[in-house]
């Protein structure tokens, strides 16, 4: 069975902000197969703001994951059954997902075989880790478009470009210090020395969220002689963004701010502790580098997604990172 003309279409993908972030090309190469299509997009609760007034969006549909996680869940399928969708295209290979699928009033349904659900599903792809191969090339092959440009794309109102204004009035690096996973985080003691030694004459501004800001804080009062200040939880995702795109460097972890990068080509050095950039979740952007630990270490990757602390105890792909690498991009940049 093929797709043909559809005039509405279903992206669900509930996972992680980066992870929606990425599943914006198959938001743009379905649009762009399909001009006059209307696309909505079921994300979970918290991760609106990606694509708040995306003009690709045509409605949002949000999974509280909280308290009555699966009450919440039917009531996000009953919603997507009234619609009766052409097709659903699901970006995520877990059973919350399939059933949100194998539940939609569709004729046309496509996901990944390893999905619980995909036996139901119209067509079923392969997802696997291949070294070379980004995970934004794994999602378009979910519509057979994986020779096409694999860069995210997100779209900065006005309002919101204009908003950030202020901050942009003198050269800066932005910092975004903290993840999900404990792992994935470069030490704070290792932001703050690297900052203390680069000797950066403009101003570092820090992001993140509200729950980010007492970690970030930790770093400004580490640093000395430098003008830096904290802006986690002072920014929407979007604003934090708009600020990343005209920074002179922007500095991550594996983690969301390093798409949110890739999805507007800003600069980026991306650190990788306990993740490695073959799983194919590295920057996209055209002036990027991976930091990462220079020795192989036996028990390094310990995971796809990094974990709440380091299973060996001693978090050596963190801690011997070496920040030389990380000023070498701003010595570059002189």
């Amino acid at each position: 069975m093929e797709l043909k003309n559809p005039t509405k279409i279903l992206i669900i993908q509930t996972a992680f902000i980066g992870d929606v972030i990425l599943s914006t090309v198959l938001l743009e190469e379905l649009k762009n197969q399909y001009p006059n299509v209307k696309i909505d997009f079921v994300l979970r609760k918290g991760n609106e703001g990606v694509l708040e007034g995306h003009p690709l969006v045509e409605k949002l549909m949000v999974w509280d994951k909280g308290a009555g996680k699966i009450r919440n869940l039917f009531r996000v399928i009953s919603e997507i059954r009234k619609n009766n969708y052409d097709a659903v295209f699901n970006v995520q290979r877990f059973g919350s997902s399939g059933l949100m699928t194998l539940l939609a009033r569709s004729q046309y349904k496509v996901g990944y075989k390893k999905n619980p659900f995909s036996m139901f599903f119209n067509k079923r792809v392969k997802h696997v880790f291949e070294k070379g191969k980004h995970e934004t090339s794994r999602i378009l092959d979910l519509i057979d478009a994986r020779d096409k440009t694999i860069q995210p794309n997100l779209h900065i109102s006005d309002q919101v470009s204009t908003s950030v204004e202020p901050y942009k009035k003198a050269p800066y690096i932005t910092i975004a210090p903290s993840s999900v996973w404990y792992t994935k985080k470069l030490p704070s003691d290792k932001w703050v020395s690297f900052l203390n030694e680069s000797k950066y004459q403009g101003t570092v501004y820090l992001l993140g969220g509200k729950s980010d800001y007492d970690e970030a804080e930790k770093i400004v009062t580490g640093v000395s002689s430098l003008k830096i200040e904290n802006l986690a939880g002072q920014l929407s995702l979007l604003e934090s963004a708009a600020l990343m795109k005209d920074a002179e460097m922007n500095y991550v972890n594996d983690s969301a701010p390093l798409h949110l990068c890739s999805a507007l080509n800003a600069p980026v050095t991306a650190v990788f502790c306990s993740t490695i950039p073959e799983f194919g979740f590295g920057p996209l952007s055209a002036d990027s580098k991976v930091v990462e630990i220079v020795e192989p270490l036996n028990c390094r990757p310990c995971g796809l997604h990094g974990k709440s602390e380091c299973p060996e105890g001693h978090f050596n792909c963190g801690n011997k990172i070496e920040i030389n690498d990380l000023i070498a991009r701003l010595k570059q940049r002189d």
